[in-house]
């Protein structure tokens, strides 16, 4: 498996609030990925994306290597390093008041054994990449994918509403987040592309998968897709992760 992460502040934000980790268990045949982008200010954003994406990957890492069985249940992993993750920014957020509020999306990805599991909270996506089409895996947390789903909007509707950043679910806002979790099949040659919202509110879903045409390894798209974000002024953050199988 070969995987590759990048992340830039882009051209407006004077931080960057987003933070991604990649674990890498060649004994266990094993990739764990995780991408968060923060709110709440700017030390706090920046504070609780780090501890997210940290926990959650150190927590799932843990439990893996800890399991002696053959086929370990990922999905149970996954979910009780989310509510790790949520309790520790959580935390951080009652116990001093410049983090009150903070709170950070999270989309997560383990390839292991060559199946796949992703989880999300938020609206930082996963993306499906093979060679014929792009598929987007999660779905946003956020109020204008609620009123797609309700027949109040369009998606094109959506993609320019006032409001469309958002988003209903959030680590560390409440003592409990519940994730979604989905298994995507994956062939030889297929990607997960982990983003933030900076990297698709610049560039669209058939840009995305055009590129990764020209661009078939992920060292090679995930730079030139943060170059085109940045061409087109990236107003927020941009972080980008890609694992291919």
């Amino acid at each position: 498996m070969n995987s590759f992460g990048i992340t830039d502040r882009g051209a407006v934000r004077r931080d960057n609030q987003d933070s991604f980790l990649i674990e890498r268990l060649p004994e266990r045949d094993c990739v764990i990925a995780a991408l968060c982008d923060g709110m709440g200010g700017e030390k706090a954003g920046n504070i609780a994306s780090d501890l997210a994406v940290k926990t959650f990957v150190t927590e799932v890492r843990r439990q893996i290597a800890a399991n002696g069985r053959r086929r370990p249940d990922i999905r149970s992993m996954m979910e009780s390093a989310c509510d790790m993750a949520n309790h520790m920014v959580y935390s951080y957020s009652c116990f001093d008041t410049d983090y009150t509020g903070m709170g950070t999306t999270l989309v997560a990805a383990v390839i292991y054994g060559g199946t796949a599991w992703v989880l999300n909270v938020g609206d930082s996506r996963c993306y499906k990449l093979t060679r014929r089409r792009l598929a987007q895996i999660t779905r946003d947390h956020s109020l204008v994918q609620d009123m797609v789903d309700r027949g109040e909007l369009t998606p094109e509707q959506a993609l320019h509403h006032p409001r469309r950043n958002v988003i209903t679910r959030a680590l560390g806002v409440n003592e409990r987040v519940p994730s979604d979790i989905f298994t995507p099949k994956l062939q030889r040659g297929d990607m997960l592309l982990l983003c933030s919202d900076g990297l698709t509110n610049m560039l669209s879903d058939a840009e995305i998968f055009a590129a990764s045409r020209r661009n078939p390894d992920p060292l090679s798209l995930s730079r030139t897709l943060m170059a085109e974000a940045l061409e087109r002024g990236a107003r927020d953050n941009v972080t980008i992760v890609l694992l291919s199988k």
